[in-house]
């Protein structure tokens, strides 16, 4: 059972999904399981595997919720008796989170998506490359990719499922392929969106999507022009700027230096 509940969290990361193991460290007295006993929870309440049943289970269930909602590892210890169990026992455990790699949604495979592949693998994103040119969309070029899809760029943004902890950022080679990028995106679930390109471009964009029914609001949420104010035009500060305003949004940072909010000589 151990190696099935194992494997049921490895496909969730891999599907994008957080999830919570729950293990049995010690036991005192009588208790309904034993020392090791796993199970795993996710957010939407589900369960699999077992730590005892009845109030322990339930108690230990909503402690895993809490502990997924905050995003933190947490420590437990239960007397049976208080939680209305006869078995008269105790036992601690400890819940283990763990979090998929974010993933990096790049549509474009020209000089600065390379770039931010280079430094996003380096930052431990999981990378998905999106172009319609083979030539450019290959694991030749990118070789450490999650995924590299080279298909119309519209189409394969529109049937790609993302999550709600997808970071998308759209690189294209032109702004016509920029346009039917953001469109494709600018409905389903992400963390950020991003696209380059002048302040021309992109109002220019703005402006037809708006002709074409996409919210204001909706594309008040688009990073663009994107990136932090911190780059000249190479392709690799073009990328670190890129790669920071993803952090910043990733970490829920802020633009102060740490220098000013460390308070090193108070």
């Amino acid at each position: 059972m151990d190696d099935k509940i194992i494997f049921k969290i490895y496909q969730s990361l891999n599907q994008g999904k957080k999830v919570a193991m729950v293990v049995i460290t010690d036991e005192i007295g009588s208790s309904p399981r034993k020392r090791g006993s796993i199970m795993a929870v996710w957010e939407d309440g589900s369960t699999f595997g077992t730590v005892g049943g009845g109030n322990v289970e339930y108690t230990i269930i909503k402690k895993a919720l809490e502990c997924l909602r905050n995003n933190k590892d947490q420590g437990f210890h239960y007397k049976l008796k208080e939680l209305s169990m006869e078995c008269g026992g105790e036992v601690s455990g400890y819940i283990k989170l763990f979090n998929p790699k974010p993933k990096l949604i790049i549509a474009g495979a020209g000089h600065v998506a390379e770039k931010l592949y280079q430094l996003a693998n380096v930052l431990n994103f999981d990378i998905v490359i999106i172009d319609d040119r083979e030539d450019y969309a290959n694991h030749m070029k990118f070789p450490d990719a999650y995924e590299v899809i080279a298909l119309n760029i519209n189409e394969a943004l529109s049937n790609y499922t993302t999550t709600e902890e997808d970071f998308i950022v759209i690189v294209t080679r032109d702004h016509k392929s920029d346009k039917e990028a953001l469109k494709a995106v600018i409905n389903k679930k992400y963390a950020y969106i991003g696209m380059i390109g002048s302040v021309k471009k992109i109002r220019f964009i703005m402006n037809d999507l708006i002709n074409e029914g996409i919210s204001i609001d909706q594309l008040k949420d688009v990073y663009a022009p994107i990136g932090l104010d911190i780059t000249n035009n190479l392709p690799e500060e073009i990328a670190l700027g890129i790669l920071s305003e993803i952090l910043l949004i990733k970490n829920r940072g802020s633009l102060n230096h740490r220098k000013t909010i460390k308070k090193v000589w108070d």
